[in-house]
Formats: C-alpha cells, sequence, structure tokens
C-alpha cells in the first residue's frame, strides 16, 4: 500500500512539472482534472490525466 502511495505521489509530481507541454497534447485540460486557487497560489490536480498516462504506460509495458 505504501508502494502505490508513493507512485501515485511520483506520478503528481511528475505531472505537474510537465503539465505546460502535456497541455498541447489535451493532457491537463480532462474531466477530473482539477484546477483552483488557494493561499494566492494556483494549484493543479491532475487525476484523470495521471489515470490515462498510467493506462497508456501499462499498455507499452505490456507490449515490451
Amino acid at each position: 500500500m505504501f508502494r502505490w502511495l508513493i507512485v501515485v505521489v511520483l506520478a503528481l509530481v511528475l505531472m505537474s512539472g510537465l503539465t505546460a507541454w502535456l497541455r498541447r497534447f489535451g493532457f491537463g485540460r480532462l474531466p477530473g482534472d482539477f484546477e483552483f486557487r488557494a493561499f494566492g497560489r494556483e494549484w493543479q490536480l491532475p487525476i484523470a490525466s495521471t489515470i490515462v498516462l498510467s493506462m497508456i504506460a501499462s499498455l507499452v509495458a505490456r507490449l515490451l
């Protein structure tokens, strides 16, 4: 369980770092990706995009 939590957190950090590049392909704007303002900053939680990218990575891993 702890290992999956680390994987999800790392995926969210990676997604937040690659947000500008991935937005060109539509990621980060899917229904289920949340954006909100709090404490004077804009926060993003790309949950749906993380799931889609995880599924793509899983398919690639199975094909290899």
